[in-house]
């Protein structure tokens, strides 16, 4: 078996915990240095794909379906194979908000049987939003099993959120795994000294079977629209739908403010500008199952005079 010197780091967290924002940030911290990245997401459309895409950047997307789930597990060892030839100093695996990656260390297991080579494996680092974790790890086992298996659990969204929120979401972080590493994170900044370890001396959870299953994968809707809304119009829409939705992110043309990334995890609806597009396109992760669609239809007819399509 031979041991190849790329640094491979997995990254889980719960929809909208901000793992995409800290890759950026991390790409800039390795800037000079060769990366790859292996980019998941549940949706058809792969909206954090376009935001990372980078000429300098080696880049995989899987989508429909968790990397950790039967579903796409081949398709992530095959990558992971893949990957093997291109000597990068760094691999990234971005896996989606409802990755469960308690399958892990079987999966890198496969990939060296299928390669013939392994990877220097630094662990798996788990983003935990200090805004909405606790109410995600209430009704949520995917939440629980990615702070479980573990080795560095980040912190993100702090400048959101006040001490005592922050010492709750800390103290609960530490109930899940007692010895993971904790850092914080606002905004992609956080302490990068991360790099020099190997993350695997915090291992608290052995391999066990992922709970990530064709069955129990949550439905996913997109939204397409010409032309553009008023971002008031839309801001409404968003209100009236984001209960029913775990996460919205897309990219939207805004009458007066062109072009911009939404992206909407619980209340914090958040737009920033963005690169331009053939047209606009919302990506919704529902908690409900397909009844989010009359959601959407009613709320976007209430709220909204431009003409949009919905599609699976």
């Amino acid at each position: 078996m031979e041991k190849i010197d790329t640094k491979l780091y997995v990254l889980t967290g719960f929809l909208g915990s901000g793992k995409t924002t800290v890759l950026l940030k991390l790409m800039q911290v390795l800037q000079g240095q060769r990366i790859g990245i292996i980019q998941n997401e549940f949706g058809k459309l792969g909206i954090d794909g376009t935001i990372l895409r980078n000429d300098d950047i080696q880049m995989v997307e899987i989508n429909r379906g968790s990397i950790f789930c039967t579903c796409q597990k081949l398709n992530f060892v095959n990558a992971l194979s893949d990957m093997t030839q291109h000597n990068f100093d760094y691999l990234f695996v971005e896996s989606s908000g409802w990755g469960d990656p308690s399958n892990v260390e079987e999966i890198l297991e496969a990939t060296k049987v299928v390669s013939g080579k392994e990877y220097d494996f630094r662990g798996v680092i788990c983003f935990v939003d200090a805004v909405n974790f606790l109410e995600q790890v209430k009704d949520e086992e995917t939440a629980f099993r990615q702070l479980k298996h573990c080795n560095l659990a980040v912190i993100t969204k702090t400048d959101l959120a006040d001490a005592a929120q922050l010492a709750a979401v800390e103290e609960k972080v530490r109930e899940i795994n007692p010895v993971c590493e904790i850092l914080h994170s606002a905004m992609g900044e956080m302490d990068y000294s991360f790099l020099k370890k190997d993350l695997m001396i915090y291992r608290w959870a052995e391999c066990e079977e992922t709970t990530n299953s064709s069955e129990n994968k949550p439905k996913s809707v997109f939204l397409e629209y010409d032309g553009t809304v008023k971002q008031e119009q839309l801001t409404a829409f968003l209100q009236a739908v984001a209960p029913q939705l775990h996460r919205v992110k897309g990219f939207c043309k805004l009458e007066g403010c062109g072009w911009n990334q939404v992206d909407v995890v619980g209340a914090l609806i958040d737009y920033k500008p963005s690169e331009s597009f053939e047209k606009s396109q919302l990506v919704f992760i529902s908690k409900v199952g397909p009844a989010v669609i009359k959601t959407i239809l009613d709320a976007w007819k209430a709220n909204v005079d431009t003409q949009m399509k919905l599609k699976n």
